[in-house]
């Protein structure tokens, strides 16, 4: 997993130790050091996310897009997947992503809609859903994943209704793992979800027609991104899903 676009974020989500501040311009070379990088490491897949970059007038959707075209240049066999911030809902700035033709679109909605005020202040649920329902609109054959932390303060059935939020968007994947707080200056541990209830999580999203499921303590965003991707795809071939 790389990060794009500095260490310097434009939001302050309660959940994230990235530091808050004002950040210096993109790096033109950024993607091709990148490529770089990922020529020495002799990758096959790769997950490219960011930090939010609100000052730039697309988000920092046009380095995305340079980045992915990069890696195909460079590689054209490479697995390419983004996890990308909210871009302020811009459409415009999400179709630079998508034309650049990424392997798996990725966007967390991170929490459940009654705790955005508290941990994603600047975020906002419906425009994360529509991002990702739009990508779906741009481009039908294009796979999406989304995620989840658990265990800020959200309840069974809200994380449900996430999940099938999430499936109404056309979400493909998705992913769910423990809260751990960076520090005591985070939003705390409300509780720590019980290996069983992942499991029953995972179960619930497989019912609901997700292809590919992560559910358990330590399952992060770009958790064993590779095997996820492979696993939607073997199920998209092998049955009616649309």
């Amino acid at each position: 997993t790389f990060m794009l676009l500095g260490n310097i974020c434009t939001r302050n989500c309660s959940f994230c130790k990235v530091e808050t501040g004002r950040p210096l311009p993109p790096a033109p070379d950024e993607p091709q050091r990148l490529c770089r990088a990922v020529e020495e490491l002799a990758l096959k897949y790769v997950v490219i996310t960011s930090v939010c970059r609100d000052d730039l007038p697309d988000g920092g959707a046009a380095q995305f897009g340079q980045t992915i075209r990069a890696l195909h240049r460079c590689n054209s066999g490479i697995g390419v997947e983004v996890l990308i911030p909210d871009f302020r809902g811009s459409l415009l700035a999400l179709e630079k992503v998508v034309a650049a033709q990424p392997t798996v679109l990725n966007h967390n909605v991170e929490t459940v809609p009654r705790l955005y005020s508290e941990v994603r202040p600047q975020a906002k649920y419906r425009r994360s859903l529509e991002l990702l329902k739009r990508a779906k609109s741009l481009n039908g054959g294009l796979l999406t994943k989304s995620g989840l932390m658990l265990g800020l303060g959200e309840e069974e059935d809200e994380v449900i209704q996430v999940m099938q939020n999430l499936r109404e968007a056309e979400c493909d994947s998705i992913t769910l793992g423990q809260y751990l707080r960076p520090s005591l200056k985070h939003h705390e541990v409300v509780r720590y979800v019980t290996p069983d209830e992942f499991a029953q999580y995972e179960a619930i999203a497989r019912k609901m027609g997700f292809l590919g499921v992560a559910s358990g303590p330590l399952v992060r965003s770009s958790f064993n991104a590779i095997d996820l991707f492979n696993e939607i795809r073997l199920h998209r071939s092998t049955s009616h899903y649309i």
